[in-house]
């Protein structure tokens, strides 16, 4: 008989026999090999493996990316937590789901996985980001009472509420830039724009009084509405025509949001070789602190950039220098005691 290629299948030689298993260290096949019997215990074998048990916390992670919460995501966000949920699904999914509804004995064991990746504190709490929402998603579906993530403190101790790019920051970026990166650098700084919808913002985009926009975080489930102030006008008229879509690289191509940003991080390190804690998404702080110093409310912050109206004020807290924020209430209050 012809024996067929499966993938997986180890083979053993003991004792003058030789022995199938659908992999090293999985389970024997029987039968005789090339036979529909041989197939139909290796396909056996191996949809026991794909299906987890339900009762296991890998069947957790399973059933979370299968879920709605998680197609609900944004794309990016989806593909930066798939790592961390593989990683959660090998360290933990041989735990019985019932062992997380025990919050004084998995505590310990949830630290310990964090500590692996202690040396990057930032990744480490990421790392915890995604496991909660794991666990919360058990917690609404019965399977646990809490979720034992809850309490833990983070190890990243930073805030970027103060990282914002100052005049000085683009300033100095800006000689290391082609003038296609200088554009986009600007307009991210003038509308609070994300990389990936910067790159598709199309000049058809751009009406009488406004820039009109649905965001990609948001699955174009919401617009971002940027009104057309003087400074954003003539940042547009300095931005020559090449395309439909604004942003072009040096070829009069439209950016593709790798491209831009490898292009940033090229010049990022020119500018500052000793290395600097500021990114292309700070950007945005820059934008709203220019929105929220010339005196506009939280509420309409949250419209110009499409944020959740709900969370403006931790969002604008997160974004919203410390110091542009008290000017901006001295402002305030100078102006009532005048009245």
């Amino acid at each position: 008989m012809v024996m067929v290629e499966l993938k997986g299948l180890h083979t053993v030689k003991a004792k003058g026999k030789v022995y199938h298993y659908a992999w090293r260290g999985g389970p024997a096949v029987t039968g005789e090999p090339g036979t529909p019997a041989f197939q139909a215990s290796y396909n056996e074998a191996i949809a026991s493996r794909q299906a987890p048990d339900a009762t296991r916390f890998s069947g957790s992670v399973v059933r979370y990316k299968a879920s709605a919460d998680y197609k609900k995501l944004a794309e990016s966000t989806r593909r930066n937590w798939g790592p961390w949920l593989d990683r959660i699904a090998d360290h933990f999914g041989a735990l019985s789901v019932r062992q997380f509804d025990r919050p004084e004995k998995i505590r310990p064991r949830i630290r310990a996985w964090r500590a692996k990746y202690a040396e990057t504190p930032r990744a480490a709490d990421y790392g915890m980001q995604v496991l909660s929402r794991v666990l919360s998603f058990e917690v609404d579906r019965g399977a646990i009472a809490s979720n034992p993530c809850e309490g833990i403190k983070q190890l990243y101790a930073g805030s970027r509420s103060d990282i914002i790019w100052t005049d000085a920051d683009i300033a100095r970026i800006r000689p290391h830039c082609s003038i296609e990166v200088q554009h986009a650098i600007d307009l991210a700084a003038h509308t609070g724009l994300r990389a990936g919808d910067l790159v598709r913002l199309s000049w058809s985009h751009v009406g009488e009084e406004a820039i009109t926009i649905t965001t990609g975080k948001s699955k174009h489930r919401r617009e971002a509405v940027i009104p057309l102030y003087d400074e954003l006008r003539a940042l547009l008229k300095r931005i020559p025509f090449k395309s439909p879509v604004i942003l072009t690289s040096s070829k009069g191509r439209p950016w593709v949001k790798d491209g831009l940003g490898s292009s940033f991080v090229k010049a990022k390190k020119e500018a500052w070789p000793e290395g600097e804690n500021l990114n292309f998404h700070d950007l945005r702080g820059t934008a709203a602190t220019k929105f929220y110093v010339a005196g506009l409310t939280e509420r309409e912050i949250a419209e110009i950039m499409a944020w959740e109206e709900e969370h403006v004020a931790r969002i604008i807290r997160r974004y919203v220098g410390r110091g542009a924020a008290i000017k901006e209430r001295i402002r305030k209050l100078n102006e009532a005691r005048t009245r």
